[in-house]
């Protein structure tokens, strides 16, 4: 009898309207369907164009020899880029001038892949007389837009390689009280063509008082001296609260107090121990100050503090954790450079200094087209092979647009001398 029901229940319902009008449309969307467009997926698809092209950053460090500049980038990046590097004793560093050294290595994490050039400044700083010692690295900055430039007015406009200078990490001696003559005008010569990020190099020299006062007179000094440095940029309302969090750490007045400057600052008070001290016994008073300029120190050694097995620095009063916010602002460092702020390096170096350096391009073709009525080309011109058809049409379609030009830019200087 039940088996007879449910029949009778089956066959009304594959005969009711709603049931029939279903089997006749199979591809018809439900409601919330009909309302998604799909643009959506955009981002989607523009990460995996991404990840599949891959990422570039180029990044200038600089500051005189002993500063750990070598220690501190493999330190970022868990590499070793400085294997066949041979090292100068005081009499072949006195006659050493400034050179530039890239190194490149190609670096994949969870699958993304970042192309890393490091340009190194051997030699700056270290001699007797330091008199415009910047000026190889400004050329070098100069002839890296020169070149994104040449390629970018060519008529192979697809595979243009980037090597401008995104970020340029100045390392500042800890030994000093503030900036040295060579620190503001190296930071003066710069500020208008690289994102510079100034640093306290080897923060384990001193006591968290000294660090704050540190901090404090080269904060003063880079504002009397009128000097740009990299900014953070304001975080949006609709970030997420990792990220949020990330930029009020950079931002705002950090907890710092340092493990083995306060071991140092035991010592000088007297104490003494064969036991290691942590931050732990370190200081109980906490200072506090800002985290920019970072306090940095680097090591590629790895030590055992506490049953842990970190990367370190091992002194006889004491141990210093690179990766300890509590001990330095290296994590800090990393994730403004690595994990937050690199694209926004990247868009302020191509933004700003480069459309800088574009501008007084266009403005010198201007000036010069005043003088004697035609264009040339303040950047040289290299050789082209002997042009084929497609070529010539090329050609002849580019001089087209520059006639065009010129005669824009004619009127524009009419419309100006008649004003």
């Amino acid at each position: 009898m039940d088996s007879i029901i449910i029949q009778e229940r089956l066959v009304e319902r594959l005969l009711s309207p709603r049931t029939q009008a279903q089997r006749s449309h199979p591809g018809k969307l439900k409601d919330h369907e009909k309302q998604y467009v799909g643009f959506a997926t955009l981002p989607n698809q523009v990460h995996r164009k991404s990840v599949k092209k891959g990422f570039d950053f180029t990044l200038m460090v600089a500051g005189e020899s002993g500063l750990g500049k070598s220690t501190l980038v493999n330190s970022l990046f868990l590499t070793d880029l400085y294997k066949d590097r041979k090292l100068l004793n005081a009499e072949e560093r006195i006659n050493q001038t400034v050179e530039i050294i890239k190194h490149t290595v190609d670096i994949e994490e969870k699958g993304v892949k970042l192309k890393l050039t490091i340009v190194d400044t051997p030699g700056f700083g270290d001699a007797v007389n330091n008199t415009e010692c910047w000026k190889p690295i400004t050329d070098y900055i100069d002839q890296q837009f020169e070149q994104y430039f040449r390629d970018e007015s060519g008529l192979n406009r697809k595979n243009i390689q980037d090597n401008r200078v995104h970020c340029c990490l100045y390392f500042i001696s800890p030994f000093g009280h503030g900036l040295r003559p060579v620190d503001v005008e190296f930071m003066k010569a710069l500020h208008e063509k690289v994102n510079i990020v100034p640093l306290i190099a080897k923060a384990d020299c001193l006591i968290p008082s000294e660090i704050r006062k540190l901090k404090e007179r080269i904060r003063e000094e880079i504002d009397k001296f009128g000097i740009k440095v990299y900014q953070f940029p304001e975080c949006d309302s609709d970030e997420d609260e990792e990220f949020k969090q990330q930029d009020r750490e950079l931002k705002a007045v950090s907890v710092f107090p340092p493990s083995a400057p306060a071991c140092v600052f035991k010592m000088k008070a007297g104490y003494s121990s064969s036991k290691p001290l942590f931050v732990g016994d370190a200081i109980s008073k906490e200072e506090r100050f800002e985290s920019a300029p970072f306090a940095v120190i680097g090591s590629n050694t790895v030590v055992e503090a506490k049953g842990q097995r970190v990367r370190g620095r091992l002194y006889p009063w004491g141990i210093v954790e690179v990766e300890n916010q509590a001990h330095c602002d290296f994590v800090k460092l990393r994730n403004m450079l690595i994990r937050t702020h690199m694209h926004d390096l990247k868009d302020v170096t191509c933004d700003v200094h480069y459309e800088n350096y574009r501008a007084q391009c266009i403005q010198q073709m201007t000036s010069k087209l005043t003088q004697d009525n035609r264009i040339e080309s303040p950047i040289p011109i290299l050789p082209l092979p002997t042009p084929d058809t497609e070529t010539e049409k090329l050609i002849k379609m580019k001089d087209e647009e520059l006639r065009r030009m010129q005669e824009m830019l004619q009127k524009m200087q009419q419309q100006m001398q008649d004003q």
